[in-house]
């Protein structure tokens, strides 16, 4: 069983030990020591990396038997080592697991509101919180509290003893497991078990700032960043803001409303474009089923267009796939009507009016075969591609041609 370091001192950046195996696995060693610091990935906190020697630990990881697995990039020689820990990353990680415990308290004791799982992230950390509902004002008091017991200073320490020891030392939280356990301690606020890193005091932690909420498989995602993280998201948080309000020509406090003025008039925009887009769409729909020049074909500068025993074939200029199928849908609803509709880009629809013969999906699969198209649809709507825009004439040629051969 190693000895873990950490479990009493978690800010000790470097130690000695003794290797008491080495073993390779693919691409890297799988190492053991009798004592370390490197604390294992475990409890939603991430391994520690760092280096065992002149070699670099990737990943740590607990085995089944309690033993602490360092992963490296090379062989280390068994005996003496000198390890070294990612001051950086630890830091992080202890203030952010620090955080944790202070905000699931302040949910607990605010409002009554467990903490059913962490996650310690790269860049944030969430909590996952039971409760029927949380608001803003959840949010903004479990916030204001946890920087009050940050502010405080309060002694972190750390507590052993048996389950049933640590329940009668006020733990809140009960485990069942047998031997001496470990329990985090915030004078006055929280007792916890738990077998990570943390700050010896609650100033260490700096700040915790609340990032954002979501409902996640019945319970509520609290995402949060602690220590110097947290200056630095205020600082761009606050950069963004000031942005915003300097193309929106507002104050920063003006910011909400004026984005709420402009989604809304978006919005409005939105339906006034889909209702132009369907006035045009029957316009033109009415435009193509209505001209027919000398020879029986409709003509119209710039486009290639012919009508045949009411059948259309047009080349929309309008490259948007949602018109052409708009344009298709009001023309096959008039009768006795097949069209033969392409844009520019090489969208293609194949449609006719219900109840006429024939079968449109066919006809699009076979005369997109030769070009390398693809498509499908029903026997009266098909729709498809070209990957070469210019076969999109040799396309619907090929269609024309079949639909006014003889019978």
């Amino acid at each position: 069983m190693t000895e873990r370091l950490y479990y009493h001192d978690a800010f000790l950046p470097e130690f000695d030990a003794r290797v008491l195996s080495v073993n390779q696995e693919g691409d890297r060693w799988r190492v053991t020591l009798d004592r370390t610091a490197f604390y294992p990935t475990s409890g939603g906190q991430p391994h520690d990396t760092g280096t065992l020697g002149d070699v670099n630990v990737v990943e740590v990881l607990d085995s089944d038997n309690h033993e602490v697995i360092h992963f490296t990039d090379r062989a280390v020689a068994p005996g003496p080592i000198h390890g070294k820990i990612d001051w950086g990353r630890r830091f992080y990680h202890i203030q952010q697991h620090t955080g944790q415990h202070l905000l699931s308290a302040a949910f607990l004791e605010l409002f009554q509101f467990p903490t059913v799982s962490f996650h310690l992230g790269r860049d944030t950390s969430t909590i996952d919180l039971a409760a029927p509902i949380i608001e803003r004002r959840h949010l903004d008091a479990a916030e204001r509290r946890t920087n009050e017991i940050i502010f405080e200073d309060r002694p972190v320490r750390v507590l052993f003893g048996t389950a049933q020891e640590l329940a009668a030392a006020g733990v809140r939280k009960q485990v069942d497991r047998e031997g001496v356990l470990r329990a985090i301690e915030v004078e006055g606020f929280d007792r916890q078990p738990c077998g990570g890193t943390h700050v010896s005091r609650t100033g260490q932690v700096g700040l915790i700032l609340l990032r954002r909420l979501e409902k996640v498989k019945g319970n509520w995602r609290v995402e949060f960043i602690c220590g110097a993280r947290s200056g630095l998201a205020a600082h761009n948080d606050y950069v963004a803001l000031g942005e915003a309000a300097r193309l929106l020509s507002c104050a920063a406090a003006e910011v909400p409303a004026m984005v709420a003025r402009a989604l809304e008039e978006r919005q409005e925009g939105h339906r006034t474009r889909q209702r132009l887009t369907e006035e045009l769409a029957g316009v033109q729909a009415q435009l193509l089923l209505a001209t027919e020049g000398r020879d029986g074909r409709a003509s119209q500068p710039g486009v290639v267009s012919h009508v045949a025993s009411k059948v259309v074939s047009y080349i929309v200029g309008n490259s948007d796939p949602v018109f052409l199928r708009l344009l298709a849908t009001k023309m096959v609803a008039q009768p006795n009507v097949r069209i033969l509709l392409a844009t520019r880009a090489g969208q293609i629809i194949f449609a006719q009016s219900p109840g006429l013969e024939g079968d449109m999906s066919a006809l699009l699969r076979d005369c997109l075969g030769a070009g390398g198209g693809k498509g499908g649809g029903t026997r009266d709507f098909a729709q498809g591609s070209v990957p070469d825009p210019s076969r999109v004439e040799a396309v619907l040629d090929s269609a024309l041609r079949q639909l006014e051969r003889p019978t």
